[in-house]
């Protein structure tokens, strides 16, 4: 049997994925000796160069790897040399130039469908190479494999689902349907009844440390139970909910009101009230309803990361309602606001509050599905299969990414240092590469490039660029994200429990559920408590002063979570669960097989506050103009963090490239 996520399927005729891999042998995600080539060296360094020929290892096999994952060590080291120490010189360059018709930097989501579509328009014979820093592809779209007994999960490391479908463009629905996905199959395939089946629950877990007391309370207290299909809202009343927490007497005073309060507190007429939420703070509002109490405050900062980055307190209200912060859920004020005032704020985050759009479309491995259906598209050999059922099954062969016959080549663990042109931008007929990739630096030339990086490092890595393009890419900005996932045994502790989806204000991991109930083509979801399952933590680090500029936050949680070793995860991890799932049926140890901390400094897209700098999408499209023979793709050019607007700014960027 092979399980996905926490689903389980006959796997007969298919390859059975047997090598286990647990955070007692994890090797921080990379191999050990000579292929560790880009673990936190630098670069440019010939001994890194000459231990890795010397000592040639087997390919790995990127998404069973555990430990620190996502921007795994040495993924960002030259892109941090090039950015804060402004290194431009790599070495002689090792070997002569390859030529190709389009050069992709970045192998995400972005980048791999502007490979695809440039292909589309101008034939599969066009020779595409796509260069990634990291050692898998896919970007946030990330896959996690955990082997447990004889029993491989699958589980995702970062974009989670495709969002709100039936809005897609036309070019959106059009690369679905090329690589055979139907998003219609998802209506019954995902469980909605799995979560009322089982007792299971939004929950809130407030830890000893915060709040002075480890304790369990079955009420989500905010709005997380609203993106997560079929999950039950609370029954508890609130006043026994408020009444079991932890808080001081103060505090459970203070969050009974919030709780009970309501926009009408704002004291404007109800024809005021959508302008009002568009122009003043979330912190405005908890100071009108009194709230000073820090275990409060703590739950109403942490009540919003997941969805924006940040504490809670820098969103307008209508911002913070959209996201469903604490004291206020855009369920029940809908009447309130006004069907205008309601549909911007919820739409933020796509249409999942929309009942003939909801949240259930999902891969057992996130919309890493979609990265590799495409990878699978321009590299036949990679892997065995047609379908969307079928990629998810199938084992990949790394070893066929990048060889010299391929039309399309994806080449890991390969940083873009220098792009420029041959001669003039305006005249150009040939634009170079220069990308350093184990300790060594190499020069490709292309007819065409797609920038599908990180846009912030796109004025280090282009000279020349307009100084207002480039002042406009220097501004975008990334929330600080992490998704860990770990190969639990059994679900035991999360039925006693009844908890569906935990939010855990105090904790590193803000948000922790069991993957979403989905069986697709066979591939059954895990029916009992006693099967393995993969559990998902999420986080958004927040700054730690209330009230600091977004961006302020983001960079100070950045730095902190860049600090931090697989131990003090682990360290966390163990604290976190051992205190709040039942020592009757949890034990650390002999529960949890293996842990992968999937790390993103830059995750979400920041798209901007009203409050401080609503002026990012004016600032998006200047910063993305074609320059020369460079185009600018990337989820960053559209300022959201949805798969399909990824694909959308690749379909413009191919589209801008000259003839």
């Amino acid at each position: 049997q092979l399980i996905l996520g926490a689903s389980k399927f006959d796997c007969s005729g298919c390859e059975i994925m047997t090598s286990k891999i647990t955070r007692r042998n994890f090797i921080n995600g990379t191999l050990a000796a000579a292929g560790a080539s880009m673990l936190a060296t630098g670069c440019g360094k010939e001994d890194v160069a000459q231990l890795v020929a010397a000592n040639p290892e087997p390919t790995p096999y990127p998404p069973e790897l555990t430990g620190l994952r996502g921007n795994h060590d040495g993924s960002f080291a030259c892109a941090h040399d090039t950015a804060w120490t402004g290194k431009s010189s790599w070495g002689t360059v090792a070997d002569p130039a390859e030529d190709y018709d389009l050069i992709v930097v970045g192998g995400g989501i972005s980048g791999l469908s502007a490979a695809h579509f440039f292909q589309q328009l101008h034939g599969k014979h066009k020779r595409v190479l796509i260069l990634e820093n990291h050692d898998d592809f896919g970007g946030h779209a990330r896959r996690n494999e955990h082997s447990v007994g004889n029993e491989t999960i699958v589980s995702y490391g970062g974009s989670q689902s495709l969002v709100s479908p039936h809005t897609w463009s036309d070019v959106v629905k059009g690369l679905m349907n090329d690589l055979g996905v139907n998003v219609e199959d998802f209506k019954s395939a995902y469980d909605v009844d799995f979560y009322k089946r089982n007792q299971l629950k939004a929950v809130t877990f407030f830890n000893k440390m915060s709040f002075g007391k480890d304790t369990l309370v079955s009420h989500p207290f905010c709005n997380y139970p609203g993106w997560v299909e079929g999950l039950p809202r609370p029954s508890m009343p609130v006043e026994e909910a408020v009444k079991a927490t932890p808080l001081s007497e103060q505090g459970k005073q203070q969050l009974l009101k919030l709780l009970q309060g309501g926009l009408h507190t704002l004291g404007v007429p109800e024809a005021e009230i959508a302008e009002t939420i568009a122009s003043r703070s979330y912190q405005d509002y908890l100071n009108q309803m009194g709230v000073d109490d820090p275990g409060v405050l703590s739950m109403a900062r942490n009540s919003c990361s997941d969805w924006s980055g940040g504490g809670a307190e820098v969103l307008t209200i209508e911002e913070a309602m959209g996201c469903g912060a604490l004291g206020l859920d855009p369920m029940s004020m809908k009447n309130l606001v006004g069907e205008k005032s309601w549909q911007a704020s919820v739409k933020q985050h796509g249409n999942i509050f929309d009942p003939a759009d909801p949240y259930i479309y999902h891969f057992p491995d996130g919309n890493a599905t979609i990265a590799r259906m495409l990878v699978k598209k321009m590299i036949p050999e990679v892997g065995t299969g047609d379908t969307a059922v079928d990629i998810v099954r199938s084992r990949f062969d790394y070893d066929q990414l990048d060889k010299p016959s391929n039309a399309v080549r994806l080449r890991l663990n390969s940083t873009a240092v220098n792009v420029s042109h041959e001669g003039d931008a305006a005249t150009a007929k040939l634009a170079k590469v220069t990308y350093v990739k184990n300790g060594r630096a190499h020069l490709v030339r292309g007819k065409n490039v797609v920038l599908a990086c990180y846009n912030m490092m796109i004025p280090h890595i282009v000279p020349g660029l307009p100084d207002t393009q480039a002042d406009a890419l220097r501004r975008v900005n990334k929330i600080p994200l992490q998704y860990t996932t770990l190969g639990l045994r059994n679900w035991r502790a999360l039925k006693e429990a009844n908890a569906g989806l935990v939010f855990s204000p105090g904790n590193i991991h803000q948000i922790g559920m069991m993957d979403f109930p989905v069986n697709i083509g066979g591939i059954e979801h895990s029916k009992s408590p006693d099967d393995p399952c993969a559990m998902v933590l999420i986080g958004c680090p927040i700054g730690s002063r209330m009230g600091m500029p977004p961006i302020e936050q983001f960079q100070e949680a950045r730095l902190k979570m860049l600090a931090m070793r697989f131990e003090d995860y682990e360290s966390e991890l163990r604290e976190h669960l051992t205190a709040m799932l039942p020592s009757s049926s949890f034990n650390f140890d002999r529960d949890v097989e293996s842990i992968t901390i999937n790390r993103w400094a830059h995750g979400y897209v920041y798209s901007g506050s009203a409050l401080f700098d609503s002026d990012l999408r004016a600032n998006a499209e200047i910063g993305r103009k074609v320059f020369g023979r460079i185009a600018i793709a990337n989820i960053d050019s559209g300022l959201s963090s949805y798969l399909h607007v990824a694909v959308q700014q690749a379909w413009r960027a191919v589209n801008e490239l000259p003839s």
